[in-house]
């Protein structure tokens, strides 16, 4: 009988250190708000019930297996949805895994991943700004990544979306607070081997102070399969970025510009906010601006207002109002309330 025990505990060990090995996590952002849109050249203001006021809503799953000496082996697989309507993507036409498809190593070399990932532009737009990765009311988010389809014909500054496809990223160990990441997409367009997509990013971290820079260099476009730019164009997009947390203010600031070779189409964007953490934890003020400038065209404006209060680690609650404005077009304000569960 003692014998019988001592495997059973020793066989129950061992199935425990297997599992301790590998891991395996559903995760996701629900996101939804309530709010009157008005945008800068709308006719009118839209009630509406949106979804990802101030995170696009996903879902999906990471894992990671330990295959020792420090080597590990992940993957992950998520999607972004639009929580009011149950359907899958940002937008119509956007693939199912369009936030995240890909497999990868990572150990003391830092990490290695190919599928469907991040581009170069993305964390150091949606980290240093306040209101974070809100593609509905971060004013600098929504100059660099979001389109109006509206009279105005404005488009994002950024050249090839937030993900990339059939991507190649080497991400660097952290050094010093330092890291960085180099991402290369494969063109896979028939008879332009050559075209490509190519970027680069850097994140520093030291205390209350941050920094940021990316350059990207694109020939396709994303987020489906990839095609060239109207006239072969070759984009071009970067930004430097910096915060500063004085613990009462959280101070942001950001500069970049957007070039596309055959038109000589060039934009240049600034932005600046604040988190300010009200007193006695209840939660925190936050305002942003953003204005862009096209060389021979339009300016535009943006303010946001918000509040975020945490109701608990996971769930927190919102309200902001934004004004949009663009140059010889009639300005519009938004009003929104929503509610934001991690899980």
């Amino acid at each position: 009988m003692k014998k019988a025990s001592i495997a059973a505990v020793a066989l129950a060990l061992t199935a425990m250190g297997v599992q301790a090995q590998s891991s395996v996590q559903l995760m996701g952002t629900a996101d939804m708000y309530v709010g009157s849109i008005r945008m800068a050249g709308d006719a009118a203001s839209k009630s509406t019930v949106g979804s990802g006021g101030m995170t696009t809503s996903w879902w999906g799953m990471k894992g990671t297996e330990d295959l020792g000496g420090g080597l590990k082996a992940n993957f992950a697989f998520t999607s972004f949805m639009r929580m009011n309507t149950g359907t899958v993507g940002r937008f119509a036409n956007d693939p199912m895994f369009s936030r995240d498809a890909n497999v990868g190593l990572s150990g003391a070399f830092g990490a290695v991943q190919v599928g469907r990932g991040l581009a170069p532009n993305f964390l150091p737009t949606v980290i240093f700004n306040p209101f974070g990765d809100s593609f509905a009311f971060s004013p600098l988010v929504l100059h660099a990544n979001v389109p109006l389809f509206n009279g105005t014909g404005w488009t994002a500054t950024t050249p090839s979306d937030t993900g990339w496809a059939s991507e190649i990223i080497y991400s660097t160990p952290k050094m010093g607070g330092l890291s960085a990441n180099v991402h290369y997409q494969i063109g896979e367009v028939a008879g332009a081997s050559g075209k490509h997509n190519i970027g680069v990013n850097a994140l520093y971290f030291s205390g209350p102070l941050a920094l940021t820079a990316f350059y990207e260099r694109d020939q396709i476009t994303n987020p489906g399969s990839q095609v060239l730019f109207a006239g072969g164009a070759t984009r071009t997009d970067w930004m430097l970025g910096g915060s500063y947390d004085a613990g009462v203010v959280k101070g942001f600031l950001t500069y970049g510009e957007a070039k596309n070779d055959v038109t000589a189409f060039k934009t240049k964007t600034t932005s600046a906010g604040a988190s300010v953490p009200m007193a006695g934890g209840l939660g925190k003020l936050l305002a942003g601006f953003a204005t862009t400038r096209v060389e021979g065209g339009n300016k535009r404006d943006t303010l946001t207002v918000g509040y975020d209060y945490n109701l608990s680690r996971r769930t927190d609650i919102y309200a902001n109002v934004m004004h949009d404005k663009i140059t010889t077009f009639t300005g519009g304000t938004s009003y929104a309330v929503g509610m934001r569960h991690k899980f």
